[in-house]
């Protein structure tokens, strides 16, 4: 399965045919959906029954994640596992919500079905920002609140009144919590960076217009179901943990926090220890934690968006790489070898021939672009027959 070609909602419906994934009942998903990383919105892994056919970037992991969140909170509040239903009710949640919006030339390439639609307002609910060039340059791309729609559509499955009200109550208690938590302890860096990552995730309330209340604990009790405290719980312990120490005031913080909500001290132990496993599991592949030089994030940066248009256009190079064997040597010569310099002037040539016959592919035409052609090089072993249409639904 590709997130980012088309069809990838279809197929995963077709992988999560009579799918139970070992998942009892919501707290379970939750649970499952916190060791992702998606509760954190950090998207480290996606579910264990989705098995993909490439190395997925952390905003394809994210659209996996929401869409699993999405549809498993509606098998178990509906009790179904209709999965074209659920594509109408999810769209309708959105609309519903007013984040249906999608741009009109993305409106001109998007097919009738639903979940054709949805596929695109998915990648509006993940992308910070609205354009390629400034996804290459920025590390800091996916949502960091999505578990807020999954709370939310979770209640609108029940009661569909006032549901904007609620996600922007939720947004804002969710904000609040962050801000008091981060303010608990001496900040750094990082602090700022998780800080800038949800502020930039707003979508509810405006942050220009955000105000942080001294008196939010005296409304946490109120109209909170367990899962919504759950959240919020796991929300300050990422806060306060993510530079991998605690103390004396964080604590104080943490464990009065834990008991507005109604948690006993054993409960908001657990919380800590949860935290604790997370970060030294995956510290070194967080995104924001990550510092490299800019030489790298350029080169990281770019070897992602490379990737997604050679895995999009797949098909269409397997053909046009076919009608060139000569290129093809070269190419699979480069894979073990140094190219000679007349060898390489021959392979940039006819690549940019090809790239000019895919439209999607003008980055490499942009000044500069031949920088791009080792990145492309290096995926070649990719472009197999067996990782072409990871969205194709094997008929029986």
């Amino acid at each position: 399965m590709n997130p980012s070609s088309s069809g990838w909602i279809d197929k995963f419906g077709y992988l999560t045919k009579g799918q139970e994934d070992g998942y009892q009942n919501f707290s379970d998903l939750y649970k499952a959906l916190r060791d992702t990383g998606f509760v954190y919105g950090l998207n480290i892994r996606i579910p264990r029954f989705i098995i993909p056919e490439h190395k997925l970037s952390e905003d394809e992991k994210a659209k996996i994640n929401l869409l699993a969140a999405l549809y498993f909170t509606y098998r178990f509040e509906k009790k179904s596992t209709d999965f074209d239903a659920f594509l109408q009710l999810v769209f309708q949640f959105y609309q519903d919500l007013g984040l249906n919006q999608i741009s009109f030339l993305k409106k001109l390439f998007v097919g009738n079905k639903t979940s054709d639609q949805l596929e695109k307002l998915l990648d509006t609910r993940v992308y910070l920002e609205d354009n390629v060039i400034s996804k290459t340059f920025n590390s800091i791309i996916t949502n960091s609140l999505l578990y807020i729609d999954v709370l939310t559509f979770k209640r609108y499955l029940n009661d569909t009144s006032t549901i904007e009200v609620y996600a922007q109550n939720l947004e804002n208690t969710a904000m609040n919590v962050i801000y008091h938590a981060l303010n608990s302890k001496e900040t750094n860096k990082n602090d700022h960076k998780l800080a800038h990552l949800f502020e930039a995730s707003l979508t509810f309330i405006d942050s220009d217009t955000q105000t942080f209340d001294v008196n939010y604990r005296d409304k946490l009790q109120k109209d909170l179901s367990k899962i919504e405290k759950h959240y919020l719980m796991d929300l300050a312990a990422l806060a306060i943990w993510e530079d991998h120490s605690i103390d004396y005031l964080e604590s104080e913080f943490f464990y009065e926090f834990g008991k507005d909500l109604g948690f006993d001290e054993n409960e908001v132990t657990t919380t800590l220890k949860e935290i604790t496993v997370f970060f030294d599991k995956n510290s070194k592949i967080i995104p924001y934690l990550k510092d490299h030089n800019l030489a790298y994030k350029f080169y990281d940066s770019m070897s992602k968006v490379v990737n997604k248009l050679i895995l999009r256009n797949s098909k269409r190079l397997q053909k046009e790489l076919s009608e060139s064997k000569e290129l093809v040597a070269l190419l699979s010569k480069s894979t073990i070898k140094d190219l000679s310099p007349e060898e390489k002037k021959k392979v940039q040539s006819q690549l940019i021939d090809i790239f000019k016959s895919i439209p999607s592919l003008a980055i490499f035409m942009l000044p500069g672009g031949a920088v791009l052609l080792p990145i492309f090089i290096k995926l070649i072993p990719k472009l197999l027959p067996s990782s072409f249409d990871e969205n194709r639904i094997e008929k029986k």
